[in-house]
C-alpha cells in the first residue's frame, strides 16, 4: 500500500501590526485641498485614548514639528495624574506640552458641560498663541459625533444643531481641526493597546448621571446592533444639515441687507414667515451673540404680523435681554 507523504506544515504568517487608524485620517485630512495644515501644529492633548492616538499619529507624520497642550480642568482629584501622565508621553516622544490651567466653574443658570468647554477652548487658544501656532487639532471621533447628532435630537434642535460638529472652525482666533470624525473609537483603542500605548481612562465618562454617557453606554451599542453602519449614515446626514444651513446663512445675510440692521418691521412682513424667522435668528446671532428659543420666536413672529399701527407695543424676552419696538425698527436690548 503507498503511503502518503506527510504534508509540510504551512509557514505561518506573523499577524501585521495594525495601522494607526489615526495616522490614516489624519494623513487623508492633511491631503485634502480643504486643509491646509500650517506648521509647528499643536494638539489638544488630554491624555484619554483618542487624543494619545492622534499625538502618535501627528508625531509619526510631522516629527519635531508638534506641540501638546493639555487644559487642566481641576474638577477632578484624578487631574494631577493626567496631567503627570502627559508629561510623561510628551517627554518620552520628545513633544513639548503647555499645561493651562483654567478655570471651568459654571455660573448660576449655565450648565457645567458648556462652561467646561468654554474654558477648554479658552485655554487652547492662549496656548496655542504662547507656542506660536496658529492651528489646534482635537481628537472628537465617529462615535463622538453622532452623541452630539443624538443629543441635538433630543433637544429638537434645527440644522445648526443637527450638523453636528464640524470639522473646521474658527474660535479665539485659532483655527481647529477635528481630522477623526470617521474614526470609530474602538479602532483608536484597539490600536493604542495592540502597539501598548499607555493612555488614562477620565472616570467621568462612565458616570451615567450625564446624558452623553448614557447614549454611549446605551444606545450606541443598541444602534450598531440594528443599524451597523450607524455611524457613516449619521455622518452623512450630518452633512447634508450642514450644508443645508449654510444655504439659509445666505439667504439671512442677503435678507439682512433687505430688512436692515436694526430690522425695518415693514420690511420683515414683506418676507414669508420662514424668512423672517432665518434673518431674525441671523440678525440676533450676528449682532448680538444671542440664540431666541423656539417659543421666544414664534412669540416675536406673531408680534412682527400684528403689528400693523403705530401703537402696537412689543417688549419681548429674547435670550437673556429683550426684544422691544422702536418706532419702525426692532431693537434687542442686553441685560442690565
Amino acid at each position: 500500500m503507498a503511503v502518503s507523504p506527510t504534508p509540510k506544515p504551512k509557514p505561518v504568517k506573523p499577524t501585521p501590526a495594525l495601522e494607526n487608524p489615526a495616522q490614516v485620517a489624519l494623513a487623508a485630512f492633511a491631503g485634502s485641498t480643504d486643509s491646509v495644515l500650517a506648521l509647528p501644529l499643536a494638539i489638544a492633548y488630554s491624555g484619554g485614548a483618542d487624543s494619545t492616538a492622534l499625538l502618535h499619529a501627528a508625531f509619526a507624520l510631522r516629527p519635531g514639528q508638534i506641540r501638546a497642550v493639555h487644559i487642566h480642568h481641576g474638577l477632578q482629584t484624578a487631574a494631577d495624574e493626567f496631567e503627570a501622565n502627559c508629561r510623561a508621553v510628551c517627554a518620552q516622544l520628545n513633544v513639548p506640552l503647555h499645561v493651562a490651567k483654567v478655570n471651568a466653574k459654571h455660573q448660576p443658570g449655565e450648565s457645567p458641560e458648556d462652561a467646561a468647554r468654554k474654558a477648554r477652548y479658552t485655554g487652547l487658544a492662549d496656548a496655542a498663541r504662547v507656542f506660536g501656532v496658529s492651528q489646534v487639532l482635537l481628537g472628537q471621533h465617529a462615535d463622538d459625533q453622532v452623541e452630539t447628532i443624538l443629543l441635538a435630537l433630543s433637544r429638537g434642535a434645527g440644522l445648526a444643531g443637527l450638523s453636528a460638529m464640524p470639522a473646521v472652525f474658527e474660535r479665539h482666533g485659532v483655527q481647529f481641526f477635528r481630522p477623526l470624525l470617521d474614526v470609530p473609537g474602538a479602532s483608536l483603542r484597539d490600536w493604542l493597546t495592540q502597539a501598548g500605548h499607555a493612555f488614562v481612562d477620565d472616570p467621568s465618562n462612565s458616570d451615567e448621571r450625564y446624558t452623553r454617557n448614557r447614549i454611549r453606554a446605551r444606545l450606541l451599542p443598541a444602534l450598531a446592533q440594528v443599524f451597523p453602519q450607524f455611524r457613516q449614515t449619521f455622518a452623512r446626514s450630518a452633512g447634508h444639515a450642514a450644508q443645508s444651513q449654510v444655504l439659509l446663512d445666505e439667504v439671512a445675510a442677503q435678507d439682512l441687507l433687505l430688512v436692515g440692521c436694526p430690522p425695518a418691521i415693514k420690511a420683515l412682513q414683506a418676507l414669508s414667515r420662514p424668512r423672517q424667522a432665518n434673518v431674525l435668528r441671523h440678525w440676533l446671532l450676528q449682532c448680538h451673540q444671542v440664540r431666541p428659543s423656539t417659543a421666544q420666536l414664534a412669540q416675536l413672529l406673531d408680534q412682527v404680523a400684528a403689528c400693523t399701527t403705530r401703537g402696537h407695543h412689543i417688549h419681548l424676552k429674547v435670550a437673556n435681554g429683550h426684544v422691544r419696538r422702536d418706532v419702525s425698527r426692532l431693537q434687542w436690548l442686553s441685560p442690565i
